[in-house]
Protein backbone atom coordinates (compact mmCIF):
# COMPACT_ATOMS: atom_id res chain seq x y z
CA UNK A 1 0.00 0.00 0.00
CA UNK A 2 1.14 3.54 -0.74
CA UNK A 3 1.98 5.31 2.50
CA UNK A 4 0.17 8.24 4.09
CA UNK A 5 0.86 11.39 2.04
CA UNK A 6 1.23 13.95 4.81
CA UNK A 7 3.99 16.54 4.50
CA UNK A 8 7.38 16.40 6.19
CA UNK A 9 6.40 19.25 8.53
CA UNK A 10 3.21 17.44 9.54
CA UNK A 11 5.07 14.20 10.16
CA UNK A 12 7.78 16.06 12.07
CA UNK A 13 5.02 17.37 14.35
CA UNK A 14 4.07 13.75 15.04
CA UNK A 15 7.71 12.92 15.81
CA UNK A 16 7.80 15.75 18.33
CA UNK A 17 4.94 14.29 20.36
CA UNK A 18 6.10 12.91 23.69
CA UNK A 19 4.73 9.39 23.19
CA UNK A 20 6.72 9.02 19.98
CA UNK A 21 9.83 10.94 20.93
CA UNK A 22 10.48 9.05 24.16
CA UNK A 23 10.78 5.77 22.22
CA UNK A 24 13.79 7.07 20.28
CA UNK A 25 16.09 6.11 23.15
CA UNK A 26 15.63 2.49 22.02
CA UNK A 27 17.27 2.76 18.59
CA UNK A 28 19.60 -0.22 18.05
CA UNK A 29 22.90 -0.26 16.13
CA UNK A 30 25.34 -2.89 15.01
CA UNK A 31 28.44 -2.76 12.84
CA UNK A 32 30.11 -5.17 10.44
CA UNK A 33 33.62 -3.97 9.59
CA UNK A 34 35.79 -5.70 6.96
CA UNK A 35 39.57 -5.53 6.93
CA UNK A 36 42.34 -7.31 5.05
CA UNK A 37 45.18 -8.90 6.98
CA UNK A 38 48.47 -7.58 5.62
CA UNK A 39 52.13 -8.37 6.10
CA UNK A 40 54.56 -5.82 7.61
CA UNK A 41 55.59 -4.82 4.06
CA UNK A 42 51.97 -4.01 3.11
CA UNK A 43 51.34 -7.07 0.95
CA UNK A 44 48.30 -9.30 1.43
CA UNK A 45 48.81 -11.96 4.11
CA UNK A 46 48.75 -15.48 2.68
CA UNK A 47 48.35 -17.24 6.02
CA UNK A 48 45.14 -19.12 6.88
CA UNK A 49 42.63 -17.70 9.34
CA UNK A 50 44.46 -17.94 12.65
CA UNK A 51 43.31 -20.76 14.93
CA UNK A 52 43.37 -18.46 17.97
CA UNK A 53 40.55 -16.43 16.39
CA UNK A 54 38.21 -19.42 16.41
CA UNK A 55 35.99 -20.75 13.65
CA UNK A 56 35.03 -18.36 10.87
CA UNK A 57 31.95 -20.53 10.29
CA UNK A 58 30.44 -20.24 13.77
CA UNK A 59 32.06 -17.28 15.58
CA UNK A 60 29.63 -14.49 16.48
CA UNK A 61 32.11 -11.60 16.36
CA UNK A 62 35.04 -12.63 14.13
CA UNK A 63 34.62 -14.24 10.74
CA UNK A 64 35.94 -13.97 7.20
CA UNK A 65 34.28 -12.56 4.13
CA UNK A 66 35.42 -13.51 0.63
CA UNK A 67 38.99 -14.42 1.49
CA UNK A 68 40.91 -16.12 4.27
CA UNK A 69 42.74 -12.80 4.45
CA UNK A 70 39.58 -10.66 4.63
CA UNK A 71 38.39 -10.49 8.22
CA UNK A 72 34.96 -9.30 9.25
CA UNK A 73 34.21 -8.02 12.75
CA UNK A 74 30.58 -8.02 13.92
CA UNK A 75 28.99 -6.32 16.90
CA UNK A 76 25.60 -7.35 18.35
CA UNK A 77 22.67 -4.88 18.35
CA UNK A 78 23.11 -2.30 21.10
CA UNK A 79 21.42 0.94 22.12
CA UNK A 80 24.62 2.58 23.37
CA UNK A 81 26.85 4.00 20.64
CA UNK A 82 29.77 4.04 23.08
CA UNK A 83 29.24 0.35 23.83
CA UNK A 84 29.23 -0.62 20.15
CA UNK A 85 32.41 1.34 19.54
CA UNK A 86 33.96 -0.23 22.65
CA UNK A 87 33.00 -3.76 21.58
CA UNK A 88 34.40 -3.16 18.11
CA UNK A 89 37.62 -1.83 19.62
CA UNK A 90 37.91 -4.89 21.88
CA UNK A 91 37.57 -7.25 18.92
CA UNK A 92 40.20 -5.32 16.94
CA UNK A 93 42.58 -5.47 19.89
CA UNK A 94 42.07 -9.21 20.37
CA UNK A 95 42.65 -9.93 16.68
CA UNK A 96 45.84 -7.86 16.58
CA UNK A 97 47.11 -9.72 19.66
CA UNK A 98 46.65 -13.01 17.80
CA UNK A 99 47.92 -12.42 14.24
CA UNK A 100 51.62 -12.06 14.99
CA UNK A 101 53.39 -9.44 12.90
CA UNK A 102 50.43 -8.95 10.57
CA UNK A 103 48.44 -5.74 10.52
CA UNK A 104 44.89 -4.76 9.57
CA UNK A 105 44.56 -2.77 6.35
CA UNK A 106 42.98 0.58 7.16
CA UNK A 107 41.35 1.45 3.82
CA UNK A 108 38.55 0.21 1.58
CA UNK A 109 40.48 -0.33 -1.65
CA UNK A 110 42.93 -3.24 -1.35
CA UNK A 111 46.62 -3.11 -0.63
CA UNK A 112 49.13 -4.23 -3.29
CA UNK A 113 48.06 -7.63 -4.63
CA UNK A 114 49.96 -9.31 -7.45
CA UNK A 115 46.98 -11.10 -9.00
CA UNK A 116 43.61 -12.74 -8.32
CA UNK A 117 45.41 -15.97 -7.52
CA UNK A 118 47.13 -14.30 -4.55
CA UNK A 119 43.76 -13.84 -2.82
CA UNK A 120 43.00 -17.10 -0.95
CA UNK A 121 39.30 -17.98 -0.88
CA UNK A 122 37.81 -18.35 2.59
CA UNK A 123 37.78 -21.87 4.04
CA UNK A 124 34.94 -22.81 6.40
CA UNK A 125 35.84 -26.40 7.07
CA UNK A 126 34.61 -29.75 5.79
CA UNK A 127 30.90 -29.52 6.57
CA UNK A 128 28.45 -29.25 3.69
CA UNK A 129 27.43 -25.80 4.91
CA UNK A 130 31.06 -24.69 5.10
CA UNK A 131 31.91 -26.11 1.67
CA UNK A 132 28.90 -24.35 0.16
CA UNK A 133 30.00 -21.03 1.61
CA UNK A 134 33.40 -21.51 -0.02
CA UNK A 135 31.86 -22.60 -3.33
CA UNK A 136 29.73 -19.46 -3.40
CA UNK A 137 32.97 -17.49 -3.21
CA UNK A 138 34.53 -19.57 -5.98
CA UNK A 139 31.56 -18.51 -8.07
CA UNK A 140 32.18 -14.86 -7.18
CA UNK A 141 35.81 -15.20 -8.25
CA UNK A 142 34.84 -16.73 -11.58
CA UNK A 143 32.15 -14.13 -12.24
CA UNK A 144 33.80 -10.90 -11.10
CA UNK A 145 37.41 -11.68 -10.24
CA UNK A 146 38.85 -11.88 -6.75
CA UNK A 147 40.26 -8.36 -6.76
CA UNK A 148 36.80 -6.80 -6.52
CA UNK A 149 35.97 -9.13 -3.64
CA UNK A 150 39.02 -7.89 -1.71
CA UNK A 151 37.42 -4.46 -1.30
CA UNK A 152 36.48 -3.67 2.31
CA UNK A 153 33.52 -1.74 3.64
CA UNK A 154 31.59 -1.00 6.81
CA UNK A 155 27.95 -2.06 7.18
CA UNK A 156 25.80 -0.11 9.62
CA UNK A 157 22.80 -1.98 11.02
CA UNK A 158 19.91 0.12 12.30
CA UNK A 159 16.52 -0.63 13.79
CA UNK A 160 13.82 1.34 15.53
CA UNK A 161 12.23 -0.22 18.63
CA UNK A 162 8.83 -1.89 18.60
CA UNK A 163 7.56 0.88 20.88
CA UNK A 164 8.40 3.48 18.24
CA UNK A 165 6.44 1.67 15.55
CA UNK A 166 3.46 1.24 17.87
CA UNK A 167 3.30 4.98 18.56
CA UNK A 168 4.38 6.26 15.14
CA UNK A 169 2.05 4.13 13.08
CA UNK A 170 -0.85 4.87 15.42
CA UNK A 171 -0.28 8.58 14.76
CA UNK A 172 -0.51 7.79 11.04
CA UNK A 173 -3.78 5.95 11.57
CA UNK A 174 -2.31 2.46 11.21
CA UNK A 175 -2.02 -0.56 13.46
CA UNK A 176 1.55 -1.73 14.04
CA UNK A 177 2.02 -5.25 12.70
CA UNK A 178 4.44 -7.17 10.51
CA UNK A 179 3.07 -5.70 7.28
CA UNK A 180 2.81 -2.05 8.34
CA UNK A 181 6.24 -2.06 10.00
CA UNK A 182 7.78 -3.64 6.88
CA UNK A 183 6.04 -1.02 4.71
CA UNK A 184 7.47 1.74 6.92
CA UNK A 185 10.97 0.28 6.64
CA UNK A 186 10.58 0.15 2.86
CA UNK A 187 9.53 3.81 2.89
CA UNK A 188 12.79 4.46 4.76
CA UNK A 189 14.69 2.44 2.15
CA UNK A 190 13.21 4.40 -0.77
CA UNK A 191 14.12 7.70 0.86
CA UNK A 192 17.57 6.39 1.66
CA UNK A 193 18.09 5.58 -1.99
CA UNK A 194 16.88 9.06 -2.99
CA UNK A 195 19.35 10.78 -0.70
CA UNK A 196 22.15 8.24 -0.25
CA UNK A 197 24.41 10.17 -2.62
CA UNK A 198 25.16 12.25 0.48
CA UNK A 199 26.79 9.21 2.16
CA UNK A 200 29.77 8.82 -0.23
CA UNK A 201 30.07 12.60 -0.36
CA UNK A 202 30.45 12.80 3.42
CA UNK A 203 32.20 9.50 4.09
CA UNK A 204 33.71 8.32 0.81
CA UNK A 205 37.38 7.61 1.50
CA UNK A 206 38.59 5.87 -1.65
CA UNK A 207 39.50 8.50 -4.27
CA UNK A 208 42.67 6.59 -5.15
CA UNK A 209 43.74 3.00 -5.59
CA UNK A 210 46.80 0.82 -6.10
CA UNK A 211 47.64 0.19 -9.75
CA UNK A 212 47.54 -3.56 -9.07
CA UNK A 213 43.76 -3.28 -8.72
CA UNK A 214 43.26 -2.22 -12.36
CA UNK A 215 46.20 -4.09 -13.84
CA UNK A 216 45.13 -5.63 -17.16
CA UNK A 217 41.60 -4.20 -16.93
CA UNK A 218 39.85 -1.98 -19.44
CA UNK A 219 38.43 1.12 -17.78
CA UNK A 220 36.75 4.25 -19.05
CA UNK A 221 38.06 6.32 -16.14
CA UNK A 222 40.68 8.93 -16.99
CA UNK A 223 42.98 8.37 -14.04
CA UNK A 224 45.86 10.57 -12.98
CA UNK A 225 48.93 8.91 -11.50
CA UNK A 226 50.89 9.71 -8.38
CA UNK A 227 53.89 8.14 -6.68
CA UNK A 228 55.12 4.81 -8.01
CA UNK A 229 51.78 3.28 -8.91
CA UNK A 230 48.74 5.02 -7.42
CA UNK A 231 45.85 6.11 -9.62
CA UNK A 232 43.19 8.64 -8.66
CA UNK A 233 40.31 10.74 -9.92
CA UNK A 234 40.62 14.37 -8.79
CA UNK A 235 37.03 14.74 -7.53
CA UNK A 236 36.16 11.11 -6.72
CA UNK A 237 34.78 10.27 -3.31
CA UNK A 238 34.38 6.47 -3.31
CA UNK A 239 35.91 4.36 -6.06
CA UNK A 240 34.77 1.42 -3.95
CA UNK A 241 31.19 2.32 -4.94
CA UNK A 242 32.03 3.01 -8.60
CA UNK A 243 31.82 0.66 -11.56
CA UNK A 244 35.32 -0.51 -10.60
CA UNK A 245 34.08 -1.69 -7.23
CA UNK A 246 30.93 -3.19 -5.80
CA UNK A 247 28.66 -2.98 -8.80
CA UNK A 248 27.54 -5.63 -11.23
CA UNK A 249 26.53 -4.58 -14.72
CA UNK A 250 24.79 -7.91 -15.17
CA UNK A 251 22.39 -6.88 -12.40
CA UNK A 252 21.36 -3.61 -14.02
CA UNK A 253 18.36 -5.21 -15.71
CA UNK A 254 17.04 -7.08 -12.69
CA UNK A 255 14.49 -4.39 -11.78
CA UNK A 256 14.50 -5.10 -8.05
CA UNK A 257 11.42 -3.33 -6.69
CA UNK A 258 11.65 -1.38 -3.42
CA UNK A 259 8.04 -0.22 -3.28
CA UNK A 260 6.70 -2.98 -1.03
CA UNK A 261 8.11 -5.98 0.76
CA UNK A 262 6.10 -8.32 -1.46
CA UNK A 263 7.34 -6.78 -4.71
CA UNK A 264 10.90 -6.78 -3.35
CA UNK A 265 10.69 -10.45 -2.46
CA UNK A 266 9.12 -11.38 -5.79
CA UNK A 267 11.68 -9.47 -7.86
CA UNK A 268 14.61 -10.87 -5.87
CA UNK A 269 13.31 -14.43 -6.11
CA UNK A 270 13.00 -13.96 -9.85
CA UNK A 271 16.61 -12.77 -10.01
CA UNK A 272 17.99 -15.87 -8.29
CA UNK A 273 16.14 -18.10 -10.75
CA UNK A 274 17.00 -16.15 -13.92
CA UNK A 275 19.64 -17.95 -16.03
CA UNK A 276 22.62 -15.90 -17.16
CA UNK A 277 24.09 -16.44 -20.59
CA UNK A 278 27.46 -15.21 -19.30
CA UNK A 279 27.60 -17.40 -16.20
CA UNK A 280 26.32 -20.64 -17.72
CA UNK A 281 29.88 -21.30 -18.83
CA UNK A 282 30.88 -21.96 -15.22
CA UNK A 283 28.29 -24.71 -14.75
CA UNK A 284 29.39 -28.23 -13.99
CA UNK A 285 32.72 -29.33 -12.60
CA UNK A 286 36.29 -28.51 -13.61
CA UNK A 287 38.97 -30.93 -12.48
CA UNK A 288 36.33 -32.54 -10.28
CA UNK A 289 35.34 -29.30 -8.54
CA UNK A 290 32.24 -27.14 -8.93
CA UNK A 291 32.85 -23.62 -10.27
CA UNK A 292 29.77 -21.90 -8.82
CA UNK A 293 26.51 -22.68 -7.05
CA UNK A 294 24.46 -22.22 -10.23
CA UNK A 295 24.44 -20.38 -13.55
CA UNK A 296 21.82 -17.76 -12.68
CA UNK A 297 22.34 -13.99 -12.61
CA UNK A 298 22.51 -14.29 -8.83
CA UNK A 299 23.76 -17.50 -7.26
CA UNK A 300 21.98 -16.55 -4.03
CA UNK A 301 20.29 -13.42 -2.69
CA UNK A 302 23.39 -12.04 -0.98
CA UNK A 303 25.00 -11.57 -4.38
CA UNK A 304 22.70 -8.61 -5.03
CA UNK A 305 24.78 -5.43 -4.75
CA UNK A 306 22.77 -2.70 -3.09
CA UNK A 307 23.65 0.32 -0.92
CA UNK A 308 20.97 -0.79 1.56
CA UNK A 309 19.20 -4.05 2.44
CA UNK A 310 16.08 -4.91 4.43
CA UNK A 311 16.97 -7.65 6.90
CA UNK A 312 15.35 -10.25 9.12
CA UNK A 313 17.63 -12.64 11.05
CA UNK A 314 17.50 -16.04 9.38
CA UNK A 315 17.14 -19.43 10.98
CA UNK A 316 19.30 -22.37 9.98
CA UNK A 317 18.97 -23.07 6.24
CA UNK A 318 16.33 -20.36 5.86
CA UNK A 319 16.25 -18.20 2.77
CA UNK A 320 16.48 -14.43 3.49
CA UNK A 321 13.37 -13.72 1.40
CA UNK A 322 11.50 -16.45 3.29
CA UNK A 323 12.52 -14.81 6.57
CA UNK A 324 11.23 -11.44 5.30
CA UNK A 325 8.03 -13.02 4.03
CA UNK A 326 7.42 -14.88 7.27
CA UNK A 327 8.43 -12.30 9.89
CA UNK A 328 8.82 -8.98 8.05
CA UNK A 329 11.65 -6.45 8.18
CA UNK A 330 13.56 -6.40 11.48
CA UNK A 331 16.32 -3.92 10.65
CA UNK A 332 18.08 -2.30 7.73
CA UNK A 333 21.71 -2.65 6.69
CA UNK A 334 23.43 0.46 5.29
CA UNK A 335 26.13 -0.75 2.89
CA UNK A 336 27.43 2.48 1.35
CA UNK A 337 30.12 3.27 3.94
CA UNK A 338 33.79 3.17 3.06
CA UNK A 339 36.18 2.13 5.78
CA UNK A 340 37.07 5.35 7.62
CA UNK A 341 40.89 5.45 7.43
CA UNK A 342 41.02 8.19 10.06
CA UNK A 343 39.61 5.82 12.67
CA UNK A 344 41.50 2.86 14.12
CA UNK A 345 38.32 0.75 13.90
CA UNK A 346 37.06 2.03 10.53
CA UNK A 347 34.13 4.09 11.86
CA UNK A 348 33.80 6.90 14.41
CA UNK A 349 31.10 8.06 16.82
CA UNK A 350 30.08 11.10 14.76
CA UNK A 351 29.03 8.76 11.95
CA UNK A 352 26.68 6.89 14.29
CA UNK A 353 24.99 10.08 15.43
CA UNK A 354 24.64 11.43 11.91
CA UNK A 355 23.35 8.15 10.48
CA UNK A 356 20.75 7.93 13.24
CA UNK A 357 19.52 11.38 12.23
CA UNK A 358 19.65 10.61 8.52
CA UNK A 359 17.79 7.31 8.81
CA UNK A 360 15.15 8.73 11.14
CA UNK A 361 14.70 11.54 8.60
CA UNK A 362 14.15 8.87 5.94
CA UNK A 363 11.36 7.49 8.16
CA UNK A 364 9.81 10.89 8.79
CA UNK A 365 9.95 12.24 5.24
CA UNK A 366 7.02 11.18 3.02
CA UNK A 367 8.25 8.50 0.60
CA UNK A 368 6.46 8.03 -2.69
CA UNK A 369 6.79 4.82 -4.66
CA UNK A 370 9.44 4.53 -7.35
CA UNK A 371 8.72 4.27 -11.02
CA UNK A 372 11.57 3.26 -13.35
CA UNK A 373 12.59 6.88 -14.00
CA UNK A 374 12.69 7.89 -10.33
CA UNK A 375 14.63 4.76 -9.44
CA UNK A 376 17.15 5.38 -12.22
CA UNK A 377 17.65 8.90 -10.89
CA UNK A 378 18.87 7.45 -7.61
CA UNK A 379 21.35 5.23 -9.41
CA UNK A 380 22.65 8.07 -11.59
CA UNK A 381 23.00 10.51 -8.69
CA UNK A 382 24.94 7.96 -6.64
CA UNK A 383 27.26 7.26 -9.57
CA UNK A 384 27.87 10.96 -10.16
CA UNK A 385 28.87 11.54 -6.54
CA UNK A 386 31.15 8.52 -6.18
CA UNK A 387 33.02 9.45 -9.36
CA UNK A 388 33.14 13.26 -9.08
CA UNK A 389 31.26 14.35 -5.97
CA UNK A 390 33.64 17.19 -5.07
CA UNK A 391 33.63 18.70 -8.56
CA UNK A 392 32.75 22.42 -8.34
CA UNK A 393 29.17 23.17 -9.35
CA UNK A 394 28.27 19.49 -9.76
CA UNK A 395 24.58 19.08 -10.53
CA UNK A 396 22.35 16.10 -9.73
CA UNK A 397 18.79 15.33 -10.81
CA UNK A 398 15.76 15.52 -8.54
CA UNK A 399 12.38 14.52 -9.98
CA UNK A 400 13.62 15.29 -13.47
CA UNK A 401 15.02 18.70 -12.57
CA UNK A 402 18.70 19.63 -12.42
CA UNK A 403 19.85 20.86 -8.99
CA UNK A 404 23.30 21.64 -7.66
CA UNK A 405 24.65 19.16 -5.13
CA UNK A 406 25.39 21.99 -2.71
CA UNK A 407 21.89 23.48 -2.89
CA UNK A 408 20.23 20.10 -2.48
CA UNK A 409 22.55 19.12 0.36
CA UNK A 410 21.94 22.36 2.27
CA UNK A 411 18.19 21.93 1.91
CA UNK A 412 18.56 18.39 3.19
CA UNK A 413 20.65 19.55 6.14
CA UNK A 414 17.97 22.07 7.07
CA UNK A 415 15.53 19.18 7.53
CA UNK A 416 18.13 17.00 9.24
CA UNK A 417 18.74 19.68 11.85
CA UNK A 418 15.08 19.50 12.87
CA UNK A 419 15.20 15.72 13.28
CA UNK A 420 18.49 15.98 15.18
CA UNK A 421 16.89 18.35 17.68
CA UNK A 422 14.26 15.72 18.52
CA UNK A 423 16.88 13.01 19.00
CA UNK A 424 18.87 15.35 21.22
CA UNK A 425 15.86 16.08 23.40
CA UNK A 426 14.89 12.41 23.64
CA UNK A 427 18.41 11.41 24.68
CA UNK A 428 19.22 14.50 26.78
CA UNK A 429 22.28 15.36 24.69
CA UNK A 430 23.47 17.67 21.92
CA UNK A 431 25.48 15.03 20.05
CA UNK A 432 23.01 14.61 17.20
CA UNK A 433 22.84 18.31 16.32
CA UNK A 434 26.61 18.59 16.69
CA UNK A 435 27.09 15.66 14.29
CA UNK A 436 24.82 17.24 11.70
CA UNK A 437 26.73 20.51 11.94
CA UNK A 438 30.08 18.73 11.49
CA UNK A 439 28.83 17.04 8.33
CA UNK A 440 27.25 20.23 7.00
CA UNK A 441 30.66 21.89 7.05
CA UNK A 442 31.85 19.31 4.51
CA UNK A 443 29.20 20.60 2.11
CA UNK A 444 30.32 24.19 2.64
CA UNK A 445 34.00 23.19 2.37
CA UNK A 446 34.69 20.03 0.32
CA UNK A 447 38.32 20.00 1.50
CA UNK A 448 37.01 18.67 4.83
CA UNK A 449 35.71 15.42 3.27
CA UNK A 450 37.78 12.26 3.85
CA UNK A 451 38.36 11.84 0.11
CA UNK A 452 39.78 15.36 -0.18
CA UNK A 453 41.91 14.93 2.94
CA UNK A 454 43.42 11.71 1.62
CA UNK A 455 44.20 13.17 -1.80
CA UNK A 456 45.77 16.23 -0.21
CA UNK A 457 48.15 14.05 1.79
CA UNK A 458 49.05 11.92 -1.23
CA UNK A 459 49.56 14.86 -3.59
CA UNK A 460 51.51 17.04 -1.17
CA UNK A 461 53.93 14.20 -0.41
CA UNK A 462 53.85 12.45 -3.80
CA UNK A 463 52.93 9.44 -1.69
CA UNK A 464 51.45 6.15 -2.80
CA UNK A 465 48.11 4.96 -1.47
CA UNK A 466 49.89 1.85 -0.25
CA UNK A 467 52.46 3.60 1.91
CA UNK A 468 49.78 5.88 3.35
CA UNK A 469 47.63 2.87 4.27
CA UNK A 470 50.56 0.92 5.70
CA UNK A 471 51.60 3.83 7.91
CA UNK A 472 48.06 4.00 9.27
CA UNK A 473 47.99 0.24 9.83
CA UNK A 474 51.26 0.40 11.78
CA UNK A 475 50.03 3.32 13.88
CA UNK A 476 46.67 1.73 14.64
CA UNK A 477 48.22 -1.58 15.61
CA UNK A 478 50.41 0.14 18.20
CA UNK A 479 47.48 2.20 19.49
CA UNK A 480 45.10 -0.74 19.78
CA UNK A 481 47.62 -3.03 21.47
CA UNK A 482 48.13 -0.31 24.07
CA UNK A 483 44.36 0.09 24.61
CA UNK A 484 42.59 -1.51 27.58
CA UNK A 485 39.70 -3.88 26.99
CA UNK A 486 36.36 -2.20 27.72
CA UNK A 487 33.48 -4.68 27.40
CA UNK A 488 35.06 -8.04 26.50
CA UNK A 489 38.34 -9.31 27.95
CA UNK A 490 40.98 -11.39 26.18
CA UNK A 491 39.83 -14.39 28.26
CA UNK A 492 36.22 -13.79 27.17
CA UNK A 493 37.18 -13.72 23.51
CA UNK A 494 39.52 -16.70 23.84
CA UNK A 495 36.68 -18.70 25.40
CA UNK A 496 34.33 -17.58 22.66
CA UNK A 497 36.84 -18.71 20.02
CA UNK A 498 37.05 -22.12 21.68
CA UNK A 499 33.28 -22.51 21.74
CA UNK A 500 33.08 -21.58 18.06
CA UNK A 501 35.53 -24.37 17.19
CA UNK A 502 33.38 -26.87 19.07
CA UNK A 503 30.29 -25.61 17.25
CA UNK A 504 32.00 -26.14 13.89
CA UNK A 505 32.99 -29.69 14.85
CA UNK A 506 29.39 -30.42 15.81
CA UNK A 507 28.14 -29.11 12.45
CA UNK A 508 30.65 -31.33 10.64
CA UNK A 509 29.69 -34.40 12.66
CA UNK A 510 25.99 -33.95 11.92
CA UNK A 511 26.34 -34.14 8.13
CA UNK A 512 24.50 -37.17 6.76
CA UNK A 513 24.75 -36.43 3.00
CA UNK A 514 27.51 -36.20 0.46
CA UNK A 515 28.21 -32.69 -0.79
CA UNK A 516 26.63 -33.48 -4.16
CA UNK A 517 23.47 -34.73 -2.41
CA UNK A 518 23.44 -31.68 -0.16
CA UNK A 519 23.64 -29.26 -3.09
CA UNK A 520 20.96 -31.11 -4.99
CA UNK A 521 18.52 -31.18 -2.08
CA UNK A 522 19.37 -27.62 -1.19
CA UNK A 523 18.32 -26.21 -4.54
CA UNK A 524 15.40 -28.57 -4.93
CA UNK A 525 13.95 -27.30 -1.65
CA UNK A 526 14.71 -23.67 -2.57
CA UNK A 527 16.33 -23.02 0.77
CA UNK A 528 19.27 -20.73 1.24
CA UNK A 529 22.11 -20.88 3.70
CA UNK A 530 22.19 -18.58 6.67
CA UNK A 531 24.85 -15.89 6.24
CA UNK A 532 26.27 -17.38 3.03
Amino acid sequence: MQENKTSFSQRLTLLKQKEVKQTLVGILHGVERESLRINPDGGLAQTPHQAALGSALTHDFITTDFSESLLEFITPPEVSIDKTIGQLTDVHKFVLENIGEERLWSMSMPCFIESDDNIPIANYGSSNVGRMKSLYRVGLKNRYGSMMQAISGVHFNFSLPEAFWQEWLAKLGQEANKDTISAAYFALIRNYRRYCWIIPYLYGASPALCGSFIKGKLTSFEFSKIGKGTYYLPYATSLRMSDLGYTNSAQSGLNICYNQVDTYIDSLRKAISQPSVDYQRFNGKKDGQYQQLNGNVLQIENELYSPIRPKQPTRSLEKPTDALDDRGVNYIEVRALDVNPFSQIGIEANQFYFLDVFLLYCVTKPSEFFDSHLYQETETNLSEVVNRGREPNLHLTHKGESISLVDWALSLFSDLAEVAAELDEANNTNQYSAAVEVEKQKVLDPSLTPSARILKILLENNEDNGSFGLNLADTYKKQLLATDYQFMTADDLTAHAGRSVQKQLLVEQQDMQTFDEFLRSYFESSTELEQV
